[in-house]
C-alpha cells in the first residue's frame, strides 16, 4: 500500500510540478542594501515548505555573506565569490571550484596600490575605475583569468568559473538537473546563471541588459520581487510561463522552403512515432535522443531490440530484471546520465513486466527531482499491448514528456494512446498509420490532405491542428567512430593529459581513455592524488573528451577525499569502461 501511495504522489507530481529548486543571487535581489527584509525570509522559508530547494549564488565571498546573512540555513547550497566556492550549511563544508589566481598577480595589484583590494579563496575583486590596470596586469603578466564586471565591482576569477558553473555544481550535488530550477538576479554578472535555468527571472530594479534576456520580470523590486516568484511557484509551477519558453524547443526537423524549423516543446508532451518498418521510426528517435543530450535533458529509454544500445551520449544496461531495474535508477540518480534499458535478455512475452516495475519507479523518480525529464518506451506494441490494463497509480492522467515508438498503434494499450497529443508519422502509407491510431483510441481518424507519396517525408501531427509534412533531421553522431576517436585514438598534445605529479617531476601524457586508465593505474599514490585534489581528472573529462556526464561522475569522486587511491582509481576506471572502453 506504502508503494501505491508514494507512486501515486509522483504522478501528481508530475502533472504540476516541474520545478525543484529556485537559486537567488543576493545583492540587489535577495537584499535591498545588503540586508534580508523578514517579509522576503518568511517567503523563503514557504518555498522550502513545499518542498523545493533553495540554493543562493552570490558574488560575495563566503565570510561576508555569513556576516551580513545570518540565515543561511535557510539554504541547501551556496555557490560564492561569483561561482568559485560551494558552501553545505547543512555540513558546514566548503569547497573551492577551481584554484586561486597566482599569489604573484595579487602582489602586483598591491604593488599598484589597487585599493580596495578582496582576496577571498578564489575570487579577487576590487572596484571601479580600476578595471584598466587590472586587465593590464592580466595581460602583461600572460595569465588565464577573466574579469567579471558587477555594478561597478571589478572581480578576477579563472577562465571559464562564473554563477553558471558553480550552480551546475550545486545542483549536482542536490541531485537536481538546471532544467528543473528557476533563477533570479538583477546584475551582469546574473546573466550566465539565469540562461543556465529553465527559467530566468529579473527582479523589476535588475539591469535593462538583465530584463532583455529573461522569460519574466517581476513587478515589485528586491526581496519583494523574490516573494512575488516564489508566490507564484507554489501556486502555479510557473505554468502560465510554458509558452514563453521557447528557448529551449528541439527542432528535429524542416518543412517546407526555405525551411521553416519543426519544433517540439522540451516539456508537456506525450509523443507518438509511428510507421511501417524501416520507414524511419529510429532515424526520428534518435535525432529527438541526439537534441536531448544537446540540452542535457535526461533520457530512460526502454529499448526491447537492443536499437539504441550504442548510442554514445547514454549508458546501456541489460541483464536480470530486478538488476536492470535497480541498475537503471543508479544510473539515473545523476542528473546528467541518460539510460538505455535493454530488454534483450528478456523473452517477448515477458518484456512487459519489466515496464510494469520500471515505469513507477520513472514516476517516483520525477517526483521527486523532475527527471527523467523523457521516457521512451521503443515497440510499445509489444511493452504496452491493447490488452494491457494499468492500475491508476501505474500511468497518471497526463503523463507527460513520453516517447511511445511503434510499428501498430492499434495494437497499444488505448490508455497509454489516450495520452498522446502530438504524432510522427513515417514511412508509406501515412493515412493508414494515423487510421491504426484513430481506432487504438477509438476516434474518428484525422485526415491528411492530399499529397504525392513520399517516403523521405514524415508527417507532424498535434492534435487539434492540421498536420504538417517535413523533412526529419538527420542524426549527426556516428556512434562507433566517436567512441573509438576518445577510447584509442590520438588526441592532440594540447588536449592530452600529463601526469606531473605535485612538484612537476613527472610528464607522462596519455593521449586518449585508454592510456590514461593505464597511467592512471602505474603512477605513484601522491601524483594520483594531487590531480583527483587540483580537480585535473574532471576537468580533462569536460574540456577535451567533451563528455559532461562523465566530468560529473568524475568530480564526486574528487570530492571523496576520504576515499584510497585505489578506490578511487577504479571508480574512475570503472566509470571510463562503462562509456567508452567496454563498447568501443
Amino acid at each position: 500500500m506504502e508503494i501505491a501511495r508514494q507512486t501515486a504522489v509522483a504522478a501528481r507530481n508530475l502533472v504540476t510540478m516541474r520545478y525543484f529548486a529556485l537559486a537567488c543571487d543576493y545583492d540587489g535581489t535577495l537584499a535591498h542594501h545588503g540586508r534580508v527584509d523578514d517579509a522576503t525570509l518568511a517567503a523563503l522559508e514557504r518555498l522550502r515548505a513545499s518542498g523545493r530547494k533553495l540554493v543562493a549564488v552570490t558574488g560575495r565571498e563566503l565570510d561576508d555573506l555569513q556576516r551580513v546573512f545570518p540565515q543561511t540555513h535557510l539554504f541547501d547550497r551556496i555557490v560564492a565569490e561569483n561561482g568559485g566556492v560551494l558552501y553545505d550549511p547543512g555540513t558546514r563544508e566548503m569547497h573551492p571550484l577551481t584554484e586561486a589566481p597566482p599569489r604573484e598577480f595579487v602582489q602586483e595589484l598591491t604593488r599598484r596600490n589597487i585599493t580596495p583590494l578582496s582576496v577571498g579563496r578564489v575570487i579577487v575583486a576590487t572596484w571601479e575605475p580600476h578595471g584598466a590596470t587590472v586587465f593590464e596586469v592580466i595581460q602583461k603578466m600572460g595569465l588565464e583569468l577573466q574579469v567579471i564586471f558587477n555594478k561597478g565591482a571589478v572581480m578576477v576569477l579563472p577562465t571559464g568559473v562564473n554563477k553558471a558553473t558553480g550552480l551546475r555544481r550545486a545542483l549536482d550535488a542536490l541531485k537536481l538537473s538546471p532544467h528543473n530550477a528557476v533563477g533570479i538576479g538583477d546584475a551582469e554578472n546574473d546573466h550566465a546563471f539565469l540562461a543556465a535555468c529553465e527559467c530566468g527571472v529579473a527582479v523589476a530594479n535588475a539591469l535593462d541588459s538583465v530584463k532583455a534576456h529573461v522569460d519574466l520580470i517581476t513587478s515589485a523590486d528586491h526581496g519583494a520581487g523574490v516573494q512575488e516568484l516564489i508566490d507564484h511557484i507554489i501556486a502555479t509551477d510557473l505554468v502560465e510561463l510554458n509558452s514563453r519558453l521557447s528557448r529551449h524547443e528541439l527542432v528535429i526537423g524542416t518543412a517546407g522552403e526555405p525551411g521553416e524549423d519543426i519544433r517540439l516543446p522540451a516539456h508537456g508532451r506525450a509523443l507518438l512515432v509511428a510507421g511501417p518498418s524501416g520507414g524511419g521510426k529510429t532515424t526520428v528517435t534518435t535525432t529527438l535522443l541526439e537534441r536531448l543530450c544537446d540540452s542535457a535533458y535526461q533520457f530512460c529509454v526502454l529499448d526491447p531490440e537492443g536499437d539504441y544500445q550504442e548510442f554514445p551520449d547514454a549508458i546501456a544496461l541489460r541483464g536480470d530484471r530486478h538488476a536492470l531495474v535497480d541498475d537503471s535508477l543508479r544510473v539515473l540518480e545523476r542528473p546528467a546520465e541518460n539510460a538505455i534499458v535493454n530488454l534483450l535478455d528478456e523473452r517477448l512475452d515477458e518484456r512487459p513486466q519489466v515496464l510494469q516495475v520500471l515505469l513507477p519507479r520513472l514516476l517516483q523518480l520525477r517526483g521527486a527531482t523532475g527527471r527523467p525529464h523523457w521516457i521512451v518506451i521503443d515497440e510499445a506494441h509489444h511493452v504496452l499491448p491493447s490488452e494491457w490494463q494499468p492500475s491508476e497509480t501505474l500511468v497518471p492522467v497526463q503523463l507527460e514528456n513520453v516517447v511511445l515508438v511503434t510499428v501498430h498503434p492499434d495494437h497499444v494499450a488505448s490508455s497509454m494512446l489516450a495520452l498522446v497529443d502530438t504524432l510522427i508519422i513515417v514511412g508509406r502509407e501515412a493515412q493508414a498509420t494515423l487510421d491504426a491510431f484513430a481506432r487504438g483510441r477509438g476516434e474518428e481518424p484525422i485526415r491528411l490532405p492530399q499529397h504525392a507519396e513520399d517516403p523521405t517525408l514524415s508527417w507532424f501531427v498535434r492534435i487539434g491542428t492540421s498536420p504538417i509534412r517535413f523533412r526529419v533531421a538527420e542524426p549527426t553522431v556516428d556512434r562507433r567512430r566517436h567512441q573509438r576517436k576518445y577510447a584509442e585514438g590520438e588526441l592532440g598534445e594540447d588536449k592530452s593529459f600529463y601526469f606531473r605529479g605535485p612538484e612537476g617531476r613527472l610528464n607522462l601524457r596519455a593521449q586518449n581513455l585508454e592510456l590514461f586508465a593505464q597511467i592512471a593505474d602505474g603512477v605513484d599514490d601522491d601524483t594520483w592524488q594531487y590531480h583527483l585534489r587540483q580537480h585535473d581528472v574532471s576537468r580533462w573529462f569536460r574540456d577535451a573528451i567533451k563528455d559532461e556526464a562523465l566530468a560529473a561522475e568524475a568530480s564526486e569522486i574528487e570530492d571523496q577525499t576520504d576515499l584510497p587511491p585505489d578506490e578511487s582509481r577504479a571508480r574512475i576506471r570503472d566509470a571510463i569502461q562503462r562509456r567508452y572502453t567496454a563498447s568501443a
